[in-house]
């Protein structure tokens, strides 16, 4: 996992935001040695996943365009 996963900027504010993103306060998956059972994930568990995917795709988007914009060929200049 990357940490720029766990913490968002918002590019408007600069600040650190956390916009459909891990919330470490509603975890309470520590596993244990004596665990054996299989895991079930909750539908709520499922959406945040869902959630978490589709901001990863936004953010990747984003950063694509940008990307293409910076590395973009220059517009050619007026015959004088």
């Amino acid at each position: 996992m990357i940490l720029r996963e766990l913490f968002y900027i918002d590019a408007s504010t600069r600040h650190v935001a956390n916009d459909m993103r891990y919330n470490p306060l509603r975890d309470q998956s520590a596993m244990k040695k004596s665990d054996t059972r299989k895991v079930r994930l909750s539908l709520q568990q499922i959406n945040e996943l869902r959630k978490g995917s589709e901001a990863h795709i936004l953010e990747q988007e984003t950063e694509l365009a940008f990307i293409n914009k910076m590395y973009a060929k220059p517009p050619a200049a007026p015959a004088v």
